[in-house]
C-alpha cells in the first residue's frame, strides 16, 4: 500500500483543485478534456474488435464527463457557457448511445458506402515525383481499408443490422464500373495519363509499369473482391423487414434516433406521424389553390403528372440548369441585407455535382470548407436532366446556398474562437436542415418565386419534407411497405418517380434523419410567429435571425429559450 500513497495524494489534490474552481472554470476544464486527443493504445481502424473497443472507451469517457457536467450549476455561467454545457451534454449522450446501439456497424445506406467514392482519389494532377510516390502509397493502402470495411459489414450481418435488399437497386454498377479489362481505362489510373514533364522518359516508363501493376492489384482486383462480398455474402443476408423496428432493440433504437434527429425527447413516432399528416393536409390545400388559380382542368394528381411530363419544366442542357441556378443565387444575394444583420465572409460558387456521386443525390447539395482560401460550393445536380425540374430550382437554391446552408454553415464556422471548437464544428440536422427548409419559406418574402409554378415548387419541396414525417415513421414504426411509401410520395409531391424512389430508399436505410427538416422548420416558424404576434411593431426580422444564428448550431430547446428571452427583453425596451 505504501507505494500507492503518492498517487492517492496527487489524485486528492487534483480533485480538491477541480472542486475549488468556479463553475465557469470547471466547464472550460471539461470542454478542454473533451476536445483533447484521446490516445488509446490501439488503432480503431485496425479491426472490428478495436473499433468496438474504441466506442466502448468513448462511451465510458463520455459517461464520466457527463456526470461531471451535470454537477455544474448554470447560475454562474454566461449565456454562451450555458449553451456550451447543454450542447456538450447532448453530444456526450449521443456518444454513449452510439456504443449502446452499435451504430458504428451500420456504415452503408442506399447512397453512401465505403467503396462509392474511392475513385475520387484519382482526381488529381501530378506536379512532381513525390506526388506520384504519395499516390502509389495511397493505392497500396486501399486493400487494408477495404478489408476493414468489409469486416464491419460482416459484423453488422451477425448483429442483424444489414440493410434491406430492396434499397440496393442497380447497385452492381457501383463496383462493376471499376472492374475494367484495360487498366488504363480505370478511374484510378487517370493521374498517370499526364505525368510531369520534369520526369525523364526512363522515369515515366518505370512509373507507368508500376502504376499498371498497382491499379490492377489494388483497385481492379479489390473491386472484384467487393463484388464477391456483396453478391455472395451481404445481399443474401440482408434483413427481411424494412423498418428498423424489425432488428433487435429496433423500437428503442428508432425512438433514440427520433430524439437525436429532433434534438428533443418530446416526440414519439405517433406524434410525428400525426404532425406529418396535418402538415400534408395544410400544404396540399395551398397547392390546390395555386392549381385553381391557374384554372387547370383536372385533378391534383393530373396536375402533378402535367408537371412531371411537360417539357417546359425541364432544362434542355446542363448549362441552362446551371445558369438558372446562378441567376437565382445572385438575386437572393441582393436581398440578404434586408433580412440579416450578420453575413458570412466566405463567398460561394454554383457548380455541377461531381459526376461520380451525382446519380445518388436528388437535386443538389452544399459543400463547405473551413479553409480561408476555399469558397463554399452549391452543387447543382445536372445528371439525368429529364428528372431535374426548373420550377423547383429557386427553392433548392435558397435551401442549399443562401439564405440556407451556405449562410448558416459559414456563420457557424466563423464563430469567434472564444466559442469552443466542438461547437464551431457541430452540425445538428434539426437546426441545420430545419434552417434550410425555413430558408425556402423565407425566399418567398424575398420575392424570389416569380411564377405560380415556382411557388408551387416551394410548396412541393415543403410537402416533400412533410411526407417524410409520415413515411419515415410509417416504415420504421407502423410496418409500412415500400410500395406504400412510394405511393404516398408519388401522390402528394411533384417529385419525379426517379426522385421518389431514391428518397424512399434513403428513408428506409437512414432511420430518423429525414424527420429533422420539417421538425426544425416547424419550430423556427412557430417561434417567429410567436415573436411577431407578441412584439407587434417591435418585431425586427434582422434581430430575430441574429438570435437564431449568432450562437451557431443549437438544439431546438436552446433555440426556443433564446427566442423567449429575446421577446421578454424587447417587451421592456
Amino acid at each position: 500500500m505504501k507505494s500507492f500513497k503518492p498517487l492517492v495524494i496527487i489524485f486528492c489534490f487534483a480533485l480538491f483543485s477541480f472542486q475549488s474552481l468556479s463553475d465557469s472554470d470547471k466547464l472550460n476544464a471539461i470542454i478542454a478534456r473533451y476536445e483533447a486527443d484521446r490516445d488509446y493504445d490501439f488503432d480503431r481502424y485496425e479491426s472490428v474488435e478495436n473499433t468496438a473497443k474504441y466506442y466502448k472507451a468513448e462511451a465510458e469517457f463520455s459517461k464520466e464527463l457527463k456526470e461531471e457536467l451535470e454537477q455544474i450549476s448554470e447560475k454562474g455561467l454566461s449565456e454562451t457557457e450555458k449553451i456550451s454545457r447543454k450542447l456538450l451534454l447532448f453530444v456526450l449522450q449521443d456518444k454513449i448511445d452510439s456504443n449502446t446501439y452499435k451504430t458504428y456497424l451500420n456504415t452503408i445506406t442506399n447512397e453512401s458506402a465505403f467503396h462509392l467514392n474511392l475513385s475520387r482519389m484519382g482526381n488529381r494532377t501530378f506536379k512532381n515525383k513525390q506526388q506520384v510516390d504519395d499516390y502509389l502509397e495511397q493505392l497500396n493502402k486501399l486493400s487494408k481499408s477495404i478489408n476493414y470495411n468489409i469486416e464491419l459489414l460482416r459484423a453488422s450481418i451477425k448483429e442483424g443490422m444489414a440493410q434491406p435488399r430492396v434499397v440496393f437497386n442497380n447497385y452492381d454498377d457501383t463496383y462493376n464500373k471499376h472492374i475494367v479489362l484495360d487498366v488504363t481505362q480505370s478511374e484510378f489510373y487517370k493521374p498517370f495519363l499526364n505525368l510531369p514533364e520534369t520526369l525523364s522518359a526512363t522515369e515515366k516508363d518505370s512509373i507507368i509499369k508500376i502504376a499498371k501493376l498497382s491499379v490492377q492489384k489494388n483497385a481492379i482486383e479489390e473491386y472484384k473482391k467487393i463484388k464477391r462480398f456483396f453478391e455472395d455474402e451481404y445481399f443474401p443476408k440482408t434483413r427481411k423487414g424494412l423498418g428498423i423496428s424489425s432488428i433487435p432493440n429496433g423500437k428503442e433504437f428508432y425512438q433514440n434516433r427520433i430524439n437525436y434527429f429532433t434534438t428533443s425527447t418530446q416526440y414519439t413516432a405517433d406524434d410525428i406521424h400525426l404532425i406529418g399528416l396535418n402538415e400534408v393536409a395544410r400544404i396540399k390545400a395551398e397547392m390546390q389553390k395555386i392549381i385553381d388559380d391557374l384554372e387547370f382542368k383536372g385533378s391534383f394528381g393530373d396536375f402533378l403528372e402535367f408537371l412531371r411530363t411537360d417539357q417546359q419544366f425541364y432544362p434542355k442542357t446542363a448549362d441552362e440548369l446551371l445558369m438558372f441556378a446562378r441567376d437565382i443565387a445572385k438575386r437572393i444575394d441582393a436581398e440578404l441585407p434586408k433580412f440579416f444583420k450578420t453575413l458570412p465572409r466566405k463567398p460561394y460558387g454554383v457548380v455541377p455535382v461531381p459526376a461520380d456521386i451525382a446519380p445518388n443525390y436528388t437535386g443538389g447539395r452544399y459543400s463547405g470548407s473551413r479553409s480561408e482560401t476555399t469558397a463554399g460550393f452549391y452543387w447543382v445536380n445536372t445528371y439525368n436532366l429529364p428528372s431535374r425540374t426548373l420550377y423547383t430550382i429557386p427553392a433548392l437554391t435558397s435551401h442549399e446556398a443562401v439564405p440556407g446552408h451556405h449562410l448558416q454553415i459559414s456563420l457557424n464556422n466563423e464563430l469567434p474562437e472564444t466559442i469552443p471548437k466542438f461547437r464551431r464544428d457541430l452540425y445538428l440536422s434539426a437546426y441545420g436542415e430545419g434552417w434550410g427548409l425555413y430558408a425556402e419559406y423565407l425566399a418567398d418574402e424575398m420575392n424570389i418565386y416569380t411564377t405560380p409554378y415556382e411557388k408551387f415548387g416551394q410548396l412541393t419541396y415543403e410537402m416533400w419534407r412533410a411526407c417524410r414525417l409520415v413515411v419515415d415513421t410509417g416504415v420504421h414504426a407502423k410496418g409500412w411497405t415500400r410500395e406504400q411509401m412510394l405511393d404516398y410520395m408519388a401522390k402528394n409531391t411533384a417529385l419525379s418517380i426517379h426522385e421518389v424512389t431514391t428518397e424512399t430508399d434513403r428513408y428506409i436505410s437512414w432511420p430518423g434523419q429525414a424527420l429533422s427538416y420539417k421538425i426544425g422548420e416547424i419550430k423556427i416558424r412557430e417561434l417567429r410567429n410567436k415573436a411577431e404576434k407578441t412584439l407587434e411593431s417591435k418585431f425586427n426580422i434582422r434581430e430575430f435571425h441574429e438570435v437564431i444564428l449568432e450562437e451557431g448550431t443549437v438544439t431546438l430547446s436552446i433555440m426556443e429559450r433564446r427566442i423567449n428571452d429575446y421577446i421578454q427583453k424587447k417587451l421592456i425596451e
